[in-house]
């Protein structure tokens, strides 16, 4: 029975990662530690999203419709009680439930769209390093094989100018085969990776505009004691702008028009 150090070694002596070594040499070497790096980066986004994405869940969207019909009546904190250990791993009930709060509390409205707003940052952050990481091996990758094809045919042409234009091609056929085996290996490596970080970008948009809907749905309704509030506040006297003719608004939405969508609740 093999122990575990005599099992690597032999992958790597007599195994197919000394085959892979062999064939390009130490650009080779390079190209299956990114790879090995890109396959344990994408292995941890999809155990991560798996727990920590932000997900409109069934008990968000009765929430967000019991807000939009009666904010004043809502029992936020109940969500957060009530829900599972899976819920609780959601960002976005805490970011709705946070924000709801404030602003039955009457919090300044502003001050709540910058805290919604850094909260949601906050919650795509962990998803963006290892999209990162992906996209420059991708674009890494393909560079490293044509340093290899490189680094092939300079071994191939040294070998010629060693025998001054004599070399057989037993001879050459060491860097070229270098130089085909890396330049290969680069696009192995890199094409896979670049679908990888094209397909987890179009996920990270489908999760910033989940965010980014929810928040509008919290942010285009008030509570009603603030909507009394902007009502008298409306209705206050102002002797500079009598002669003014200022169409009829919504009270409510006044807090809203300057920004009536949270502009991109992650940035």
């Amino acid at each position: 029975m093999f122990s575990s150090q005599g099992t690597i070694s032999a992958l790597t002596e007599n195994g197919p990662l000394a085959d892979l070594i062999s064939m390009g040499g130490p650009v080779m070497v390079v190209l299956i530690a990114i790879a090995f790096i890109g396959v344990a980066t994408f292995l941890y986004l999809m155990l991560f999203g798996a727990f920590y994405t932000p997900r409109f869940s069934k008990p968000l969207q009765r929430l967000v419709a019991h807000w939009q019909h009666s904010p004043a009546d809502t029992r936020v904190e109940a969500t957060r009680a009530n829900a599972s250990r899976f819920g609780r791993a959601n960002p976005l009930m805490h970011l709705l439930v946070n924000t709801m709060s404030a602003c039955q509390s009457g919090t300044n409205i502003a001050a709540v769209r910058e805290t919604a707003v850094r909260d949601a940052q906050n919650a795509l952050e962990p998803f963006e390093a290892p999209l990162k990481i992906i996209e420059v091996i991708a674009a890494l990758a393909p560079l490293l094989g044509l340093l290899g094809t490189v680094m092939g045919m300079m071994e191939a042409f040294s070998a010629m100018a060693a025998t001054e234009g004599r070399a057989n091609a037993s001879q050459l056929s060491g860097g070229i085969y270098e130089a085909l085996a890396t330049t290969a290996a680069g696009l192995v490596v890199a094409i896979p990776f670049a679908a990888l970080a094209a397909w987890i970008e179009f996920r990270l948009r489908r999760i910033h505009k989940t965010i980014n809907s929810a928040l509008v749905s919290v942010f285009n309704v008030l509570p009603a004691d603030d909507i009394v509030a902007a009502t008298a506040d409306a209705t206050q006297p102002e002797p500079k702008q009598a002669e003014v003719a200022v169409p009829e608004s919504n009270p409510a939405s006044d807090h809203f028009d300057n920004n009536p969508r949270l502009a991109h609740a992650a940035g």
